[in-house]
This record gives structure tokens, C-alpha cells and sequence, in this order.
């Protein structure tokens, strides 16, 4: 079974920095795209940065400048480093990946259970 875990996540100042991880592990051929989304309460999700094998990206306005996106397809894992943190930054980071499935070959959609992102004042 194919899981995506995010960590990183916590409590941090105005103006600090997070490192997000998002790990893929199971019986994955490859890892395709991977995003990060967040979803604040009482909002929807939001797309904030994507990036596909080759290592193109994009970024949500509010993310360009403060936030990088990389990945490490030795490992299937991507990151999401966010600098320059601001109070409306708070939000569930959620991971998504399109995955190319070993032996039966599918490709699926995968999300993450998601990692908490508070910035306090």
C-alpha cells in the first residue's frame, strides 16, 4: 500500500523558517508530481507549489520568494522550505503526488494525512 507522510510541521514566529518532508513509501515504480497544498480553517485547499520529476516549478503568489520546493527522487521524498513565515501562513500542509505503481501498472493519486503549520504573532 502506497503512503504519503508528511513531517515538519509545528509552531513557529513571524519571520521563522519551517522545512516540510513529504516521504512516499510502498510499491512505487515512480513518483511524479509532487505539490503541496494547505487548507486553513474555514477555507479551501490551496494549491501552494508543485514540481514534476525533472524538477520544474511553480508556486502560489503568496509562496514565491519565501518558499522552495525540491525533491530527492532517490529517496521519493519532496520538501517544501518555507522562510519568511507570516500569521496567514497558518494552515494544514498537505502533501499530493502522482504516483506510477510497481507490477500492476496504475498510476494514482496520493495525499498526505497532513502536518500542522502554525505562525504565531
Amino acid at each position: 500500500q502506497v503512503q504519503l507522510v508528511e513531517s515538519g510541521g509545528g509552531l513557529v514566529q513571524a519571520g521563522g523558517s519551517l522545512r516540510l518532508s513529504c516521504a512516499a513509501s510502498g510499491p512505487i515504480l515512480r513518483v511524479d508530481t509532487m505539490d503541496w497544498y494547505r487548507q486553513a480553517p474555514g477555507k479551501e485547499r490551496e494549491l501552494v507549489a508543485g514540481i514534476t520529476r525533472t524538477g520544474g516549478t511553480n508556486y502560489a503568489n503568496s509562496a514565491k520568494g519565501r518558499f522552495t520546493i525540491s525533491r530527492d527522487n532517490a529517496k521519493n521524498t519532496g520538501y517544501l522550505l518555507m522562510n519568511s513565515l507570516r500569521p496567514e501562513d497558518t494552515a494544514v500542509y498537505f502533501c499530493n503526488a502522482e504516483i506510477h505503481l510497481l507490477f500492476i501498472g496504475r498510476t494514482i493519486d496520493s495525499w498526505g494525512q497532513g502536518t500542522q503549520v502554525t505562525v504565531s504573532s
